[in-house]
């Protein structure tokens, strides 16, 4: 068995017009292509000026439960977040202010740690309201915990206030990949960042040669804008996203290997990829040359009768699926992206959003892969 691969920011990734679904962003087709220039008011004012100075997150981590005594603690920490980078084509892009989650003395990200257990096993995650002005919860899907425990305030009556912490136990009992989320005013506290996957793995899971975790989410961002402080003219009730992302970054930065999600395979590998719908709009997810089956949904095993090839499926919020394939494919690099195609935009500049990429080891060393890394700004 080859290595195994756990976190989708392992390896590297690809832009893709490279089968005829993409364009590249150096193609001059998207508006902006080379990002805004700066314009300054006539008080010679910079009207780009950052609304914050708070640090940048970093791509989420992997938190191996079972490695730090099933504890963690977990806090909401103010931050900036870029969805394109500096380095990329069209960038930067970002939003001025999110609510991160940080786990222990790992970084703040968006999306939040991956958290993965072991079925039976029981976790203590402890929230620790210490660098936030605002009150929050944490609510995690599908698996077991008390009353007490569920984290939603509209029927517990409690939540976490600023300067109080209270520590969940939650249950290993189902199997599966499930979404945690902060449930206090939950309309704008998700869509400000609060977010991410806890995988319980079942007994006797066998890995595969190579595993990915993917996000999808999208933003509206007029309510950043509006938190950080600035003019954004945001309701809930006229939410109008106009950013996509994969693990909280969109299109080309999706495709750099430090900061992105690409699948990155060798030939004759099997891989699973576990794909959270972390927003409210349906996604429908499509890879292009190949066919995958989906294994799980919401923590079920899909049974063996039920299963059949496809290469594109609706995934509803907050739903999750876990699918595989097997890279039988010539060696090459395969776009993977929402099929809604506005979703693969960036304030209506296209390609950008929702889109990363299947990339064979082998194709690693051409030169489109090298074109497709300079848009991803990654010089590595």
């Amino acid at each position: 068995m080859r290595r195994r691969t756990v976190l989708s920011i392992a390896g590297a990734g690809a832009l893709g017009s490279l089968a005829g679904c993409l364009s590249t962003l150096s193609s001059g087709d998207a508006a902006g292509s080379d990002g805004p220039e700066s314009d300054s008011t006539d008080d010679g004012s910079d009207e780009d000026a950052p609304l914050t100075d708070y640090e940048y997150t970093a791509p989420p981590q992997i938190v191996d439960l079972a490695e730090q005594n099933h504890q963690s603690t977990l806090r909401t920490v103010p931050a900036r977040h870029q969805l394109v980078t500096d380095e990329a084509k069209g960038g930067p892009v970002e939003l001025p202010e999110v609510w991160a989650w940080q786990a222990d003395d790992l970084e703040p990200s968006v999306p939040g740690p991956i958290y993965r257990m072991q079925e039976g096993e029981t976790f203590e995650l402890t929230f620790e309201n210490s660098e936030h002005d605002r009150p929050h919860t944490v609510h995690v899907h599908a698996v077991g915990k008390s009353w007490s425990d569920d984290g939603a305030p509209i029927s517990t009556r409690t939540d976490v206030q600023p300067g109080e912490s209270h520590t969940y136990e939650l249950e290993g009992d189902v199997p599966g990949t499930h979404f945690y989320h902060c449930h206090v005013q939950t309309h704008n506290h998700l869509d400000m960042g609060m977010y991410g996957i806890l995988r319980v793995d079942p007994a006797g899971y066998t890995p595969p040669d190579q595993e990915y975790f993917l996000t999808l989410r999208e933003w509206d961002s007029r309510l950043h804008e509006r938190e950080a402080g600035g003019d954004g003219d945001y309701n809930a009730g006229d939410r109008s996203p106009n950013r996509y992302t994969v693990n909280g970054r969109s299109a080309p930065t999706t495709f750099n290997p430090e900061l992105g999600s690409p699948l990155v395979v060798g030939a004759g590998d099997t891989v699973r990829v576990h794909v959270v719908n972390a927003g409210y709009e349906q996604h429908a997810f499509h890879t292009h040359g190949h066919r995958f089956t989906v294994v799980e949904k919401d923590g079920s095993p899909i049974p063996e009768a039920a299963r059949y090839q496809e290469d594109v499926v609706g995934i509803a919020p907050a739903e999750r699926v876990t699918l595989e394939f097997e890279a039988d494919s010539e060696p090459g690099i395969y776009p993977v992206h929402c099929h809604k195609v506005d979703h693969v935009t960036t304030d209506g500049a296209y390609p950008g959003g929702m889109a990363t990429a299947i990339v064979y080891e082998d194709a690693m060393d051409t030169d489109e892969f090298a074109a497709v890394m300079d848009d991803a700004g990654y010089d590595g």
